[in-house]
């Protein structure tokens, strides 16, 4: 017999976790992130996997698929930076590694119909 597993509802630890790496992502993006590239970028949204090891980062930034591809790569660029940046702030155990992804949300509700 196979039982199918379901998706947990995230812990309240893990959304207050998402919710202040947003907050000091967002943050550290205006303050401290020297990159020119990075300035029209929002954090929309963070999620936790399981066992708050990754962190998966929405943002979203201009239509311009030239200027999307350069901020995807700026952001992989100060992954380490943000990240150790972040351990500072939040003076967490262990930071967990950040993903970024462009958040399309708006785009798939315009675009859809």
């Amino acid at each position: 017999m196979v039982v199918a597993m379901r998706d947990r509802a995230p812990s309240r630890r893990s959304m207050r976790l998402a919710d202040m790496i947003q907050r000091d992502l967002a943050m550290l993006l205006v303050e401290e992130v020297q990159d020119p590239r990075l300035e029209l970028v929002t954090i929309s949204g963070v999620k936790m996997n399981q066992d708050l090891s990754i962190a998966k980062v929405f943002y979203t930034c201009t239509d311009d698929p030239a200027r999307r591809e350069e901020i995807a790569l700026s952001l992989d660029k100060a992954r380490g930076y943000l990240r150790k940046l972040l351990g500072h702030r939040l003076k967490l155990r262990s930071v967990p590694e950040l993903r970024f992804q462009r958040d399309t949300f708006l785009e798939d509700m315009v675009y859809a119909g």
